[in-house]
């Protein structure tokens, strides 16, 4: 790619790039939030047209109008967002636009899905429906989908983003095994660390930019310290990456759970016996790998998922009665925290009308100048308060969401996987906030991120399929050691 250009209403998200792909590499895409790392990507993957510049494949020059185009040169993309059909099977989501006769033989098909899950090491049942899959493997099915189109140059944007440790492993394995065959990944993250263990390459965006392109061996070491010159050159400054979190001493209850059980979507036990309490002034992480029973857990929270049996108290109270009061950061960004037809004002207030209402009226004026600062504060990488939310990077969105919610000052915030999609530079910000949160209140962090959760946590609740492993202090010191089995499901024998 050559002086990629691609311009957005007062924004640049490519200005003039220029990007190599050798053959047989994983060459990593690392930059802040906004930087333009998609952009680029859905350039190459056919899904933007570049507003100038030229694309080469071997040698070659090629304008594709469509992600079709870009698929017939051997270039597929796996986005953030998975786009598969729930109610298909696994082979029926992956024979879906490929060029075909009259008649589709599914049993044949089969068979072939069957023989790359094999020669791949992906482990991925042929007949399975995908809402029976676990996020890990519905990722699994992507890749088999783009292997079967036979793509040459693989594009990976977040991949890692909902994965547990064991399902990375699997996936760098995977990636691996195809770059040893000569095709070409393109890896997008903000993980340091995964970025220093699989690149063969590494380029580095800011502002729509190229950086630097560096190769892993010429960083100075390895581990943190390649990574502390990594994130320098990402954020363009020096990053922090122990946050100092002063103890906080109460006794006050704030949220009180008890003897709570909750099904899932399909009428299965999702949690089962819940019974813990969370203090004012500490920061209560609940910890697992996605799938569970964390969602189920949060939504029974928020009054968004009914109670099967157990109650719930907030201040002493039913919580139904509070739940207005409660600052809520979901998980899924785009489906619940977000509208993204609204514009990036309309989405700011969303769950703050009653602050700038007058009589029947909204003061738009006061809003949009609360919305700007807001903005500016959470640095959000936008052309506009009028912009829609749907266009901001998934990482924008996530800053857009947090403001809004950190703005209500709300004596009790529910955070789900707040940093997930974030840049080290914003990740460092968001925590240093969310420790803000705990004074006069208290924050429920849900994440699988065992770092963050160190990182922040006054008390950790370890959950494994619905149900708790254990409560632990981050005061005690065999803490770390202990959360690694607990979070697999092994209960120690002392």
């Amino acid at each position: 790619m050559r002086g990629v250009v691609k311009k957005f209403p007062n924004t640049y998200a490519s200005n003039g790039v220029d990007f190599t792909l050798e053959s047989g590499k994983i060459h990593s895409l690392l930059g802040e939030n906004g930087a333009g790392k998609t952009t680029l990507m859905r350039i190459l993957s056919g899904s933007y047209a570049p507003d100038a510049g030229e694309i080469r494949i071997t040698g070659k020059r090629v304008v594709f109008h469509s992600p079709r185009d870009a698929l017939d040169h051997g270039i597929g993309m796996i986005h953030q967002h998975f786009q598969l059909v729930e109610n298909f099977t696994v082979t029926e989501n992956i024979s879906l636009g490929m060029p075909t006769d009259v008649h589709l033989d599914m049993g044949a098909l089969e068979k072939q899905v069957r023989e790359f899950s094999d020669r791949y090491g992906l482990s991925i049942d042929s007949r399975a429906h995908i809402r029976d899959l676990s996020v890990g493997q519905q990722q699994r099915v992507e890749i088999l989908r783009m292997l079967f189109r036979r793509v040459n140059i693989l594009i990976m944007d977040e991949p890692t983003a909902v994965l547990s440790p064991q399902e990375i492993t699997r996936l760098f394995a995977t990636m691996r095994r195809i770059r040893d065959e000569g095709r070409s990944i393109v890896f997008i993250t903000h993980k340091l660390e995964e970025v220093v263990e699989i690149s063969d390459t590494i380029t580095i965006l800011r502002r729509g930019k190229v950086v630097r392109t560096v190769h892993p061996d010429h960083l100075s070491g390895w581990g943190r310290g390649a990574g502390t010159e990594l994130a320098r050159m990402m954020v363009g400054r020096e990053v922090i990456f122990e946050i100092q979190r002063e103890p906080v001493k109460t006794e006050t209850v704030l949220l009180e759970v008890e003897n709570l059980s909750v099904k899932g979507d399909l009428g299965e036990p999702a949690v089962s016996n819940l019974s813990f309490s969370i203090r004012k002034g500490e920061v209560f992480s609940v910890l697992c790998f996605a799938g569970n029973g964390q969602r189920a857990l949060v939504e029974a929270l928020m009054g968004l998922r009914p109670v099967e049996t157990g109650r719930i108290l907030f201040k002493g109270r039913p919580i139904s009665e509070s739940y207005k009061k409660i600052a809520y950061v979901p998980e899924d960004r785009t489906g619940r925290g977000s509208i993204a037809d609204m514009s990036i004002l309309e989405n700011f207030i969303l769950t703050r009308t009653n602050r700038f209402k007058k009589g029947p009226l909204l003061q738009w004026r006061r809003a949009r100048d609360t919305a700007r600062k807001l903005a500016a504060a959470h640095k959000i990488a936008a052309s506009g308060l009028d912009m829609k939310a749907g266009q901001l990077s998934g990482g924008n969105l996530q800053k857009l969401i947090l403001a809004r919610e950190f703005s209500r000052k709300s004596s009790f915030l529910i955070a789900e996987q707040p940093t997930r999609g974030l840049d080290i530079g914003a990740t460092e910000e968001i925590w240093q906030s969310l420790l803000k949160q705990r004074i006069g209140g208290a924050v429920m962090l849900v994440s699988g991120d065992i770092r963050e959760v160190l990182s922040l946590s006054d008390t950790i609740l370890v959950l494994f399929r619905g149900g708790i492993m254990d409560i632990l202090s981050t005061d005690d010191e065999n803490c770390r050691d202990k959360i690694g089995p607990l979070m697999a499901g092994v209960k120690s024998s002392r």
